[in-house]
């Protein structure tokens, strides 16, 4: 099954495509899927050991000046452009984020701090921007900051208290519940799947007659994906852990941006996300079959020289 991980995401991905009708119906399974996903990463590390670190710091800030900074140079050209940028890159990082980057040889514990620090960070600035930004600029910051968090506490908090408390009282279940965390990849690919399938519905529902926005905000996202990895590579390299810093600050909680342009932006700026979601899935895709590929060659010399 390891040989066709590479492959799930793409499969993921397509099947999103072509079923995106039926899919959309089940929006309302994600949330629960998230929830399993960290519930079983959670358990897989010593939560006394998440500790934070300068990477996380400087990640953060980076979402935080460079989503702004773009909106402001974008948005006196084209507002829906600016907008669809914006949460893009201000969007949280994946709460599924683990599951790849430990995967690819990423420190468990801090990426897992970072999924934590990168949501409630974003809980916070997200709802100072869209207090002078988009359409409910009018809404009180302290209604926004508890509507978004209302949208990632359940699945993020919960699994991580339900965990601390297994640790603590019985850790004969929590790693029982460990040897499951494996699962966690293909929970997410079918998340995915879904989300992919909700985006492609509503570009199908609202796409006629905007298909040029559609375009450019996709090519916006493919660009903002791509530096996005690489400048999160460039941080993770400094501090030590390549995989934490790429898959930190380039894998977005699409899911929760999408909502994020729906709730207080033009609707139309969820396509950015949405196509994001698409690039860095086929990156991380990527990523894996080159993992595995390398994987593979070094049990091949090892057999050759044994």
């Amino acid at each position: 099954m390891q040989k066709f991980r590479s492959l799930v995401l793409p499969i993921a991905i397509v099947a999103g495509l072509f079923c995106h009708h039926w899919l959309a119906l089940a929006r309302p399974m994600v949330p629960f899927l998230i929830f399993f996903i960290l519930f079983l990463n959670f358990s897989a590390i010593e939560v006394r050991k998440l500790r934070l670190a300068p990477m996380h710091g400087w990640m953060l800030l980076f979402q935080a000046v460079v989503s702004l900074g773009l909106y402001f140079a974008i948005a006196p050209f084209d507002e829906l452009l600016a907008q669809g940028v914006l949460v893009g890159i201000l969007s949280p990082v994946a709460a599924s984020v683990v599951v790849v980057a430990c995967m690819l040889g990423a420190d468990r514990a801090s990426i897992t701090t970072y999924s934590l620090v990168g949501n409630f960070g974003i809980a916070i600035l997200a709802p100072i921007y869209f207090s002078f930004i988009g359409t409910n600029v009018s809404m009180p910051f302290v209604d926004s900051f508890l509507l978004i968090l209302s949208k990632i506490g359940p699945t993020i908090v919960l699994p991580l208290l339900i965990i601390i408390v297994l640790q603590l009282v019985a850790p004969k279940v929590n790693n029982a519940i460990a040897r499951f965390k494996g699962w966690s990849f293909y929970l997410w690919a079918v998340a995915l799947m879904i989300t992919i399938g909700q985006t492609i519905d509503f570009v199908f529902l609202h796409g006629e007659g905007n298909w040029h926005s559609i375009i450019w905000l996709s090519i916006a996202s493919l660009l903002g994906c791509a530096i996005q990895f690489g400048v999160g590579h460039l941080i993770g390299n400094h501090y030590g852990d390549r995989i934490a810093g790429g898959q930190g600050l380039g894998q977005r909680n699409t899911a929760l941006a999408i909502w994020m342009a729906g709730m207080y932006l033009q609707p139309l700026a969820s396509i950015f996300p949405a196509a994001y979601s698409i690039w860095q899935n086929l990156y991380n895709s990527y990523q894996l079959w080159q993992h595995d590929r390398r994987g593979e060659m070094v049990e091949t010399v090892k057999r050759l020289n044994g």
